[in-house]
């Protein structure tokens, strides 16, 4: 067992005696009068693994997506062209698109730091969109990714967990620890880092803190410092005629 998953259990163990030194035991008396494991360090995974999914590799994924379901191509789409969780997506309603204004409102409630907002879309996630709206013969306001067992809810996350493993394996993308809908999340941080200020990204992608970015989501990029070193020797060599 990794530090990571130590450190998840762990503060998950501190959120209950916590929530128990505050909640009384129907006697007048609270159930714990203190935490027994206050302060107790967390580890920290020194080098955590954060693979990205390649273009190619996303390429691919997206050409078997309709022999897995016929909604994945759309999951993997919006994923890679919004940069959001896809918590977020699978809850997505159809009245939270705006194919006029092209833009979707991501809503607090379908959010894991609650932040609402509604950034615009890019001219493919569109198109796809687009192209699976003309394929419903009714949308109203119901989901983008229903439940195959009730269209009245949205699909589970274990199907679209399970939907990833089934195109990676067709796709015959390298199985590799913790490369899943996440990675794409990534991938869409370190595509855009390069054209795209912070504050833009962070709203495009809806993060908070520019701090998550720059930590826990870009990865150094050979020709971007290459191109970066080029211009620096440049500016020397005007400077110095």
């Amino acid at each position: 067992m990794r530090d990571r998953q130590i450190a998840y259990d762990l503060k998950f163990i501190l959120s209950v005696l916590n929530w128990a030194t505050l909640s009384g035991d129907g006697q007048g008396a609270r159930l714990l009068e203190r935490n027994p494991l206050k302060g107790l360090p967390v580890p920290k995974e020194e080098n955590p693994r954060r693979p990205l999914v390649s273009e190619a590799q996303y390429l691919q994924l997206r050409k078997i997506a309709a022999e897995v379901d016929g909604n994945l191509e759309l999951a993997l789409v919006l994923a890679n062209e919004t940069g959001h969780r896809i918590g977020a997506i699978r809850q997505l309603r159809w009245s939270d698109v705006d194919l006029n204004e092209k833009r979707i409102l991501w809503r607090a409630e379908n959010d894991k730091i609650g932040m609402e907002h509604s950034p615009p879309l890019s001219g493919e996630a569109v198109r796809v969109l687009e192209q699976s709206r003309r394929k419903r013969e009714s949308i109203g306001d119901g989901w983008l990714f229903p439940s195959p067992e009730d269209s009245s809810k949205p699909c589970s996350r274990h199907l679209v967990r399970d939907w990833w493993r089934r195109a990676e394996k067709l796709a015959e993308v390298p199985r590799t620890a913790r490369l899943g809908w996440h990675s794409l999340r990534r991938k869409f941080v370190n595509d855009m880092k390069a054209d795209t200020p912070m504050a833009d990204l962070c709203y495009l992608g809806g993060w908070k803190s520019p701090l998550t970015v720059m930590t826990v989501y870009q990865q150094a990029d050979q020709a971007t410092m290459r191109s970066a070193l080029t211009s620096r020797d440049l500016r020397r060599a005007a400077s110095s005629r």
